[in-house]
């Protein structure tokens, strides 16, 4: 393969230019010459090339963009498919939290009842995709990132199989700020990662074949040095024997953050909501500097991210180290390298599970270190979780099963046992009513009937 063409879906979506940023980096053989933005918003698709435009400036081998509205169009002779969708916009995701606060209960976007309702919106859009994609490009990977990506990743392999793989930037920061304070190369160090996606833990950091994980546990100036040491505690993360990742902070300290969300001025959701309004009205002035405007916007979103558990946790303000990305574009370019070119490389990814999980079926698509050759995402072989990991994880892909299974049959009473079971909710009461809450709230559920 001499070229490969992109097509980004949600390519008018606030994150496109990370993803441009690391293509334009990239002159090898092979490397992506054609990028093609899909949105169903025209004015978020030309505020996002004018940003693309400023960033390719002088560069005389920048990947040619195009801008479409019309999904097959967009699918049509791409090599790599990168799927971040928003069903619902910033507005969905604002009311998701609304309605679950409502009930006392949390409603982040990916976890808890805020990501059932985002899950029971967002399957039915990437389950079309996957079979657009299968139909119209049947050779293309696609490379998820649509939120709730575990989930997500799931419903489009029951069409694509293997060739869907869902990435998340969150595993991978967490992964390069151990190896940092350890002292290795983030590149070099092996992450021995395990769980579903926002569901995992970091149980070793091999250096030169040396588990360095215990020295750090070990330390309390060091554990209390980065961000999940100051969200999580340093007596909780050696009781645990692993560095969890971030999003387990609502589940080990779920009250502290409801509270914290219920209290807060505004809500995640709500703030990006706003802000990125800001940020697409501003475009629409064809004067304003578009990459500048972009930056500023990213530097403010960077700074508040996952605010409220850090006020529950008392963890102070976001060090400067811990403003980097996590890298979701340096992951997704990886893995499209990988796969392109059979450069063969080591990922963390979510795919499905296969033999490496014996508590999950084949099927079940877990986040764990994948070798990734020009035949995709291979999972390694991974040590058992502990029993109260193995809990939360089966708790939490059961109900991303009964979200698939009420997406698929639009059955309400089972879309009730998704909220129900989750152990974020626990209570069938509750779940009727923010059935009731979710489905006044969004249009796109009215297929919840039966």
């Amino acid at each position: 393969m001499t070229s490969t063409r992109l097509t980004i879906l949600g390519g008018g979506g606030f994150r496109v230019p990370l993803v441009y940023s690391a293509l334009l980096g990239d002159h090898a053989e092979g490397r992506v010459t054609h990028v093609t933005l899909h949105d169903v918003d025209r004015a978020r698709l030309d505020a996002v090339v004018r940003v693309l435009a400023d960033q390719a400036a002088g560069i005389a081998d920048a990947p040619v963009v195009t801008a479409t509205t019309d999904l097959d169009e967009a699918l049509t002779g791409a090599d790599f498919v990168f799927s971040a969708i928003r069903v619902g916009g910033l507005d969905g995701r604002a009311a998701d939290e609304r309605v679950a606060l409502a009930e006392g209960v949390l409603g982040q976007e990916t976890v808890g009842a805020g990501g059932i309702a985002y899950g029971l919106r967002t399957v039915p859009v990437a389950v079309d995709i996957a079979r657009r994609v299968r139909r119209l490009a049947p050779d293309a990977w696609v490379i998820n990132f649509t939120n709730p990506a575990g989930l997500v990743t799931e419903a489009m392999s029951r069409h694509l199989g293997d060739r869907v793989i869902g990435i998340c930037d969150s595993p991978v920061g967490l992964g390069r700020r151990v190896a940092r304070l350890l002292g290795a190369d983030p590149d070099r160090a092996w992450i021995d990662y395990v769980g579903l996606n926002h569901l995992g833990w970091v149980r070793g950091v091999k250096i030169d074949g040396r588990d360095e994980l215990p020295r750090l546990l070990a330390d309390p100036a060091l554990l209390g040095s980065f961000e999940e040491g100051r969200l999580f505690g340093a007596d909780w993360l050696r009781s645990l024997g692993a560095i969890p990742n971030e999003y387990l902070h609502y589940y080990y300290f779920n009250r502290e953050t409801v509270r914290a969300y219920q209290e807060a001025e505004q809500t995640r959701g709500a703030f990006l909501r706003d802000q990125q309004a800001r940020f697409y009205a501003e475009l629409a002035d064809p004067a304003a500097p578009a990459l500048a405007t972009w930056d500023r916007t990213r530097a403010e979103r960077e700074a508040t991210y996952m605010a409220e558990n850090r006020e529950a946790a008392g963890a102070g303000e976001r060090a400067a180290e811990d403003l980097e990305s996590g890298g979701y574009e340096k992951v997704a370019l990886d893995l499209m390298r990988a796969i392109a070119r059979d450069e063969r490389t080591t990922l963390i990814l979510n795919v499905r599970n296969g033999h490496t999980l014996a508590a999950l079926d084949a099927d079940a698509v877990i986040e764990v270190p994948c070798l990734v050759d020009a035949g995709g995402a291979h999972p390694v072989s991974v040590d058992p979780l502990p029993l109260h990991a193995t809990g939360l994880v089966t708790a939490v892909k059961a109900v991303e099963r009964e979200v698939l299974d009420a997406a698929d049959s639009g059955s309400r009473a089972t879309a009730v046992k998704a909220f129900a079971l989750h152990p974020l909710v626990d209570s069938v009461t509750v779940a009727r009513r923010l059935v009731d809450g979710y489905t006044d709230a969004h249009p796109g559920l009215a297929y919840l009937t039966r």
